[in-house]
């Protein structure tokens, strides 16, 4: 029997067999996933094959990244087709192409910049693409920044500290960027998304959302953003339900159109664990990512054997 997550428009079946892997391989920490103009599936992760590609069937492409990612975190795909990768391991940004070849690094692979110094990179997170081809690059584990560049990577200025005013971060985890140039950054543990203007300027937040984790937009004329968020971290709240984790759709004004995921968290296929990056193809299905199965405080047992860290949710309608 299928699981179907949602109700009226934005309704999901859950694919449970999507993703062929070759023997022997498996998922482990899927950080962030893309799509690209064919609806092929980029899967960055934190196992032995860091980028794992497949088609929209699930069918093994290919795997990239053995050799260059250290800990793989965001992952973005610009409108010329190629990847920004970004590494909260080694604190960089590679720019490559979709078979793996590195275009550009922003950032000096294995040496952060001082914790909170405000200068690029101390456990970078995620890299945005403006209109224009400028880059945007959420700093947010040992720093409470966003720092935008040039598009070959000449640095332009950057905004933020710490703190839960408006303009600050408390681990800006996400970022993406509209038609409008418009920038979003998912700032996770001030439970809010802040909108800001090209130029770092803020705008307005949303904060109807529990630690959002992972932060995509829909494609063509889906004009509607995707949020993961992540649940509840204590023992005592461990069981609220209407808190995460789940997947959240909202509007450019950040009205809340869905919630997917049944509460409380969970390793059911209408459950979610820890959704951290997420894409939606052309066709309006969401691919999610889930990090942490093991250790995450959602669960008091081991996650069981087999389990897969990518999930594809079809979109049904209503």
């Amino acid at each position: 029997m299928s699981v179907v997550m949602g109700s009226g428009d934005y309704r999901y079946r859950v694919d449970t067999e999507w993703g062929k892997l070759p023997d022997g391989w498996s998922f482990t920490d899927v950080a962030a996933v893309a799509t690209d103009h064919k609806d092929n599936v980029y899967v960055f992760n934190r196992g032995e094959h860091p980028m794992i590609v497949f088609d929209r069937e699930g069918n093994f492409l290919r795997s990239w990244g053995e050799d260059i990612f250290t800990k793989a975190h965001g992952l973005h795909i610009g409108p010329n087709e190629t990847l920004y990768c970004t590494d909260d391991g080694d604190h960089t940004m590679r720019h490559c192409t979709l078979d793996g070849k590195v275009l550009m690094t922003i950032g000096v692979p294995g040496k952060p910049a001082p914790y909170m110094s405000g200068e690029p990179f101390h456990r970078c997170t995620h890299t945005a693409q403006s209109p224009q081809g400028d880059i945007y690059v959420s700093d947010g584990y040992g720093n409470a920044r966003v720092h935008k560049y040039t598009p070959d990577g000449r640095l332009l200025f950057s905004w933020g500290e710490p703190g839960t005013d408006p303009g600050q971060f408390n681990i800006a985890h996400n970022i993406c960027c509209d038609a409008d140039g418009w920038v979003y950054v998912a700032d996770r543990e001030n439970h809010r998304v802040q909108v800001f203007n090209g130029d770092g300027k803020y705008e307005t937040q949303w904060y109807n959302m529990h630690r959002p984790c992972g932060l995509c937009m829909g494609q063509g004329s889906d004009p509607n953003f995707y949020i993961g968020e992540l649940g509840p971290g204590m023992n005592v709240n461990m069981n609220m339900p209407n808190i995460g984790p789940r997947v959240s759709i909202v509007t450019n004004k950040g009205e809340t159109l869905a919630r997917l995921g049944v509460q409380p968290g969970g390793y059911g296929p209408g459950q979610f664990i820890a959704p951290h990056g997420l894409a939606v193809d052309r066709h309006g299905d969401i691919y999610v990512g889930e990090v942490s199965f093991t250790n995450h405080r959602n669960t008091n047992r081991d996650a069981p054997k087999g389990l897969v860290s990518l999930r594809k949710l079809v979109r049904t309608g209503s």
